[in-house]
């Protein structure tokens, strides 16, 4: 599951960030790494998801957030 298919306010481990591009290396320069805790706090409507990790928020494109595989089961 990615992302853009989480719930909102649960949090969820991070599996892997897909892709080698330079999205995905940012990605993971900001802390996106496997097993980081990570919650969706909001989505907009054009596909955005705001979330939470380590102790800072972001918000990321549709298709960046994407990129970003979590564990289906959150905990």
């Amino acid at each position: 599951m990615t992302l853009r298919e989480a719930r909102r306010d649960k949090p969820y481990p991070i599996r892997r960030v897909n892709g080698e591009d330079k999205q995905s290396l940012r990605l993971m320069d900001m802390g996106f790494t496997s097993g980081c805790k990570i919650c969706v706090l909001a989505k907009a409507p054009g596909g955005a998801v705001l979330v939470s990790l380590r102790d800072f928020v972001v918000a990321l494109r549709a298709d960046v957030a994407a990129l970003v595989e979590v564990v289906a089961q959150y905990v």
